[in-house]
């Protein structure tokens, strides 16, 4: 019998339909439910600027025949089904446009505007649009040249008294609002999309031809988005990276949507201009692209149809007007944001920032919130004379420009820079300060699953270890070592680091509870991640299923892992929980006998994050901490509200689980408010 696994683009494609469903549940706020169209959509969009991109690379190799046919399988597979789930999301947003209606909020279009707006749109296209809209006359030289990995477009066709056709395209800039909300009377709310107000004032734009009926569409162009670096010795790794940034509006296509209404010559010029060959995923589609626009949709004063607030809360015993070094001392604590307030980390930094015993910083970072207060107090403490070292990824994927932006102020503001080894990101979530207590220096520091990033941390849920253990902290720092002198291996016992030994780690204790059930004892394994692709992992879990043991999974997005398999992954569950909160920790739990070993970590598993990335996986060894993450864990995976099965047969089917109702982020909420009262 053949391994089960299923392919990872397939597999992301059914972690969006997840995404979808949320917009199709009506018990989601009815505002929240167009952000998640928003949300799918702006997935879809990286899901093809990068892995669909990656896979058309494959089909275009010609000495991997065998290869080259199987990616081109697979890309038409993409797209078939990805053509059902934008036909799925259309509905949707059609049924949330009439349930708007309901609540007495409307869109209006190019054509059904009432007087009292007109004069409002023409003074807000003349102020906040026109002087922004870039316009190509499309002819024979037209070269079009685009500033992103995603451009979306008016297609203009023009035609005039005499019949002839002139073709125009108006590039929609980013910056500027896609929603509009309209001047209205009485509890009446009238919205217009962008688009729509750039057509009824196209006849401005396009007065010289003097025009005699004007078609407009929309299109959207998605590019590779992939780096390419180049191999000259002369320059540095942070002019590659911006020179590899650079080179991406210069990608090759992948995608093409566009309107279905379009006409037969201009569609066939479109594509014939925008070079589109076979092997891209030609979609045609309704009249809106860009939906991931609707992330932003505005709140519009209307909290009846927002979720409820969720006020973070302070972590039990661990007092944010008190030293935090001191507390740290005594014991470990855990924040487990959004339940927590993400204050704890920058009130350490900026304790730490002050603190004149405070010698030496070193951090990760990743991404960073666009104004953010982890890297002000980063410079302040080296401006108060520490010795501040900041590990920053240049090529986190989509903010490889920021980062940049980043090292140039740091460095501007003598903070040590080390950017690690090209090719080998840096994911580990990771912070190390030492202080001089007693003519000794004492380590003290946090680690994460998820990035030091305010805005984010309002929206994603991560768990962040504070401690003082010191022979995890001389490991972490060993770290930053091997990232500055790529030739020292870091030595570590306690934590787990990849490329080196996360993998034989996880899977050396997938044997031993393997053992532990041959040998009648009881044997279980707990995992929540984002992502599981490796294919030696997922074999060791078939393994340790075969031979009893339990296996229970919570698995955000991908999973190739096939459960429920008779007579071959009988034990494996796997169930992912997709809600207002993106469920972003990664930990396993060892039952080990009772002697519980868990770990928290940077690193899903997959092959880039075990092989091909710096990250960070942390034991936790005090009890009362463990027995958090379990009880957080157990809540998660008691979840029969926003819980879905992730099984070949039953993909994404809500799961029934007990008698009472359980929706896990709000009972996580309460266990933490509980801990507090």
């Amino acid at each position: 019998m053949s391994i089960p696994f299923v392919n990872r683009e397939i597999s992301w494609l059914d972690f969006n339909q997840r995404v979808l469903q949320e917009a199709q549940d009506k018990n989601v706020p009815l505002i929240e439910r167009i952000r998640f169209i928003g949300i799918f959509s702006n997935n879809l969009d990286e899901f093809f600027k990068v892995r669909y991109a990656t896979v058309k690379r494959v089909a275009q190799i010609q000495d991997e025949i065998e290869e080259s046919k199987k990616a081109e399988k697979l890309l038409n597979e993409i797209t078939e089904k990805t053509i059902k789930l934008q036909q799925e999301s259309f509905k949707t947003f059609e049924k949330i446009i009439k349930e708007l209606e309901h609540e007495n909020i409307f869109f209006c279009d190019e054509i059904n505007i009432e007087t009292n707006q007109k004069q409002f749109i023409e003074d807000y296209f003349e102020k906040k649009i026109y002087p922004f809209l870039q316009v190509i006359i499309v002819n024979e030289n037209t070269q079009i040249l685009s500033k992103t990995t995603n451009n979306v477009f008016l297609v203009s066709k023009i035609i005039d008294d005499e019949n002839k056709i002139t073709h125009g395209l108006i590039e929609i800039p980013s910056h500027l609002d896609r929603i509009i909300v309209l001047p209205s009377r009485g509890d009446k709310i009238n919205l217009i999309m962008l688009d729509d107000l750039i057509r009824h004032q196209s006849y401005k734009i396009f007065m010289n031809f003097s025009p005699k009926e004007i078609k407009i569409h929309m299109i959207k162009f998605t590019r590779d988005a992939e780096l390419d670096f180049d191999d000259d010795i002369n320059k540095s790794y942070v002019d590659k990276i911006a020179a590899s940034v650079k080179d991406r509006d210069d990608g090759d296509p992948v995608r093409f949507d566009y309107d279905k209404e379009i006409d037969d010559d201009t569609l066939e010029m479109l594509l014939e201009k925008f070079n589109i060959g076979s092997r891209d995923s030609i979609i045609a589609g309704g009249k809106y692209q860009n939906r991931k626009d609707y992330i932003n949709f505005p709140s519009l004063d209307r909290n009846d149809l927002l979720y409820d607030k969720f006020k973070p809360l302070k972590i039990h015993n661990f007092n944010l007007n008190e030293s935090l070094i001191e507390q740290i001392d005594v014991r470990d604590y855990l924040q487990y944001t959004p339940y927590h307030k993400f204050d704890y980390i920058i009130n350490f930094l900026r304790e730490v920032s002050v603190d004149k015993e405070v010698k030496t910083v070193f951090i990760t970072i990743y991404r960073l919130s666009e104004v953010s207060q982890v890297a002000n107090l980063l410079i302040q403490a080296a401006r108060n004379g520490k010795r501040v070292t900041v590990q920053i990824e240049l090529q986190a994927r989509f903010d490889e420009e920021a980062n940049i932006r980043y090292a140039e102020v740091f460095k501007k503001e003598g903070v040590r820079l080390i950017f690690g080894i090209p090719n080998l990101k840096v994911h580990s979530k990771i912070c190390v300060i030492q202080k001089k207590v007693s003519n000794k220096l004492k380590r003290y520091g946090f680690i994460s699953t998820g990035n030091f990033n305010e805005s984010t941390a309002r929206l994603y849920t991560d768990f962040t270890l504070f401690t003082s253990n010191q022979q995890i902290l001389k490991e972490v720092l060993r770290v930053f070592t091997f990232l500055e002198m790529n030739y020292k291996y870091p030595n570590h016992k306690l934590i787990l680091i990849s490329p080196y030994s996360t993998s034989t780690g996880i899977i050396n204790r997938i044997n031993r509870e393997i053992e532990n059930a041959k040998n009648g004892k009881n044997a279980l394994i707990r995992v929540k991640i984002n992502n599981l692709t490796n294919i030696k992992i997922v074999e060791a879990l078939y393994k340790a299923s075969q031979n009893g043991v339990q296996i229970r999974m919570i698995i955000r997005g991908v999973c190739c892992l096939v459960p429920g398999v008779k007579g071959f992954s009988d034990n494996i569950q796997v169930i992912s929980v997709i809600d207002r909160f993106l469920e972003h920790p990664r930990l396993v739990i060892f039952e080990n006998c009772g002697q519980r070993e868990i770990f928290i970590s940077s690193s899903d598993w997959m092959t880039r994050n075990l092989d091909n990335r710096v990250e960070v996986s942390c034991p936790i060894y005090d009890k009362q901490l463990q027995q958090e993450i379990i009880d957080t864990f157990e809540i998660s995976w008691h979840d029969n509200i926003k819980s879905r099965n992730v099984n070949h047969e039953i993909n994404n089917q809500y799961r029934k689980y007990g008698v009472k109702d359980i929706r896990s982020q709000y009972a996580i909420y309460k266990y933490y408010q509980d801990k507090v009262i």
